[in-house]
């Protein structure tokens, strides 16, 4: 009979490197996604070779019996896994770049429109909770001239370009 329990200090490295690269991917910081990319990654790979049982020969034929041989599905699932760990990766480094250029920082800012949502929620909450209360919520345009831009440094931000369509408009009229 073919032994398949696992070996228990795998499971726990497994279940750590999950853990941690669950929570760096919750975190804001780029980089700290890029690390638990990374962790999660090493996870499903020792996941797939503990799931795949024990070591054995080569999967040849004729070189070893067939219970003898190893199961080259974890192996080809590992490897899956490697590229698409390494693509993920490439591309959160890019975008942590890219942000380091425009903003010196690589932490993700909040939506304007999650924003809203989150207040018109808390609202809504507030209204089934006391019937009374008046809405004196601010209106998207103030809620938007409040959010800090990082586009809109003052020295480096872009000069406005006019609209082409506005030109022609005006030549119509």
């Amino acid at each position: 009979m073919i032994d398949m329990s696992p070996n228990l200090v795998l499971v726990a490295v497994i279940v750590v490197l999950v853990t941690a690269g669950v929570y760096l991917i919750l975190e804001r910081s780029l980089t700290r996604v890029l690390i638990g990319v990374i962790l999660l990654g090493n996870a499903a790979n020792l996941l797939f070779l503990v799931a795949g049982g024990r070591a054995g020969r080569p999967p040849i034929l004729g070189d070893a019996s067939v219970e003898d041989q190893a199961d080259p599905l974890p192996q080809a699932m590992v490897l899956t896994a490697i590229v698409i760990t390494l693509a993920t990766t490439a591309f959160v480094l890019a975008m942590a770049y890219r942000s380091w250029q425009l903003h010196r920082h690589d932490e993700v800012q909040d939506d304007i429109e999650d924003r809203r949502i989150a207040r018109l929620a808390a609202r809504d909450e507030r209204a089934t909770e006391d019937a009374d209360t008046e809405d004196t919520g601010d209106t998207l345009d103030e809620q938007a001239a409040e959010t800090r831009d990082e586009t809109d440094d003052g020295e480096d931000a872009l000069p406005a370009t006019p609209d082409p369509l506005d030109e022609t408009d005006k030549e119509a009229r």
